[in-house]
């Protein structure tokens, strides 16, 4: 599976941005779907996972009530919606499939990456 990104840019602190992830080749139902970051300098951290049998999510603490994650299933895409960001928010986003379908938040338990898109938030 290939996983492309898109959609990341510079906004201003409190905007919205809605990134996507768009899979090549067969997402099986057993995937788990994840959204990570890395800001400069720190380890990648997990933002959002969804299992894409059943579209059962889990956020991470800064995700939750700001970042929602979705998918469509007749364009192999994933999305994610992100609300009220923060110059924290700053970082590399990656799209990740987990093709076990383990479902943690590890990312080294992600099989498939994609490129990452540049997502910069301005105070």
């Amino acid at each position: 599976v290939q996983l492309v990104e898109s959609g990341g840019r510079l906004v201003q602190a409190g905007d919205s941005l809605r990134l996507s992830c768009a899979g090549f080749g067969r997402i099986s139902s057993s995937y788990v779907m994840g959204w990570f970051r890395q800001a400069p300098g720190k380890e990648r951290e997990v933002v959002a996972t969804l299992l894409w049998r059943t579209g059962s999510t889990y956020y991470a603490d800064s995700a939750k009530g700001r970042f929602t994650i979705s998918k469509d299933n007749d364009k192999n895409t994933v999305y994610l919606q992100m609300n009220s960001l923060k110059p924290e928010d700053t970082a590399v986003y990656y799209c990740a499939a987990d093709r076990d379908g383990r479902g943690t938040t590890r990312a080294r338990d992600y099989e498939y990456w994609g490129r990452g898109t540049l997502v910069t938030v301005s105070s």
